[in-house]
């Protein structure tokens, strides 16, 4: 352990999303670790908010959606555990109505967040520019249904709701990127500062792959932790929530993990989005 983290407790920020707080429950209730790496009490904040302090550099360790880490690679690298990657589990763009690809330019579309991967993989699938508007993604389906938007991206548990609601699905967006890239969806992951050093960075991603261990083997042992910060209440939307964003590229990205995240970053580059001088950055943890 570094002596930068003896001296001083890192800030770790996360989402309250149930795969999230599965991650987390046993890092932050000191059941793997110990105390090393010395976090202070976490911070729990939507993801778009955590986007936002990405890039204003507030936290050591953080949730963050690939788009907006592909604006921060100067400051943070990525973790190789805590991610959230898979197939059929990307976001869907929906509508009260069904709407054809070619109409969607004349539509104004939530999105939950600027730089969320949400808003980014919406981007890349229409060729067309859009009008979009950026709300929090526990709005978007409630803001569709009373007409205040077209569309709407929706993420999180909604994936499981939106019929629920009366909305129809438009584009599953995760299965079109797998469709054109082969690769599962990279929607988030775990980031730390580049300043906290190798051996420190390495640390932590241990610990949080321990974390993500003991959930696997104890799977219902932080239900009280993750029902407290639920948006969705209900056991199976939380147990499917849960099983469908928390998986083997949570343990460890590999090989695959790691190569969905740069073909993601590669093409955010193409569209002038991410910064190029970026590219030659060490990506991960694992090559610093």
């Amino acid at each position: 352990m570094s002596s930068l983290v003896e001296k001083n407790k890192l800030t770790l920020g996360f989402s309250p999303c149930p795969n999230d707080t599965f991650i987390f429950h046993s890092l932050v209730h000191g059941q793997v670790c110990g105390d090393s790496p010395a976090f202070g009490e976490a911070t729990l904040a939507d993801v778009e908010t955590l986007n936002e302090w990405a890039l204003a550099d507030r936290l050591d360790v953080t949730k963050l959606s690939f788009h907006a880490l592909g604006h921060v690679l100067d400051q943070y690298v990525l973790l190789m555990a805590g991610s959230a990657l898979g197939r059929g589990c990307g976001p869907l763009l929906v509508a009260r109505k069904n709407f054809s690809p070619e109409e969607l330019p004349r539509l104004t579309i939530a999105i939950p967040g600027r730089y969320t991967t949400a808003a980014m993989l919406l981007r890349m699938y229409s060729p067309f520019p859009l009008t979009t508007r950026v709300m929090r993604f526990d709005r978007i389906m409630p803001a569709i249904v009373a007409g205040e938007v077209d569309a709407g991206v929706i993420i999180h548990e909604s994936r499981f709701t939106f019929q629920e609601h009366g909305l129809l699905l438009l584009q599953d967006l995760g299965s079109w990127w797998e469709q054109a890239t082969g690769f599962p969806i990279p929607l988030g992951g775990i980031a730390a500062k580049r300043s906290l050093g190798k051996e420190t960075i390495q640390v932590i991603d241990r610990c949080i792959r321990a974390s993500v261990s003991s959930a696997f083997a104890a799977p219902d042992a932080g239900m009280v932790y993750i029902r407290q910060h639920a948006q969705e209440l209900d056991d199976k939307v939380i147990r499917d929530h849960i099983g469908l964003y928390v998986n083997p590229f949570s343990l460890d990205l590999g090989a695959e993990g790691v190569g969905a995240v740069r073909e993601f970053l590669k093409r955010g580059r193409e569209l002038g989005v991410f910064p190029l001088r970026f590219s030659s950055l060490p990506l991960t943890s694992m090559e610093l």
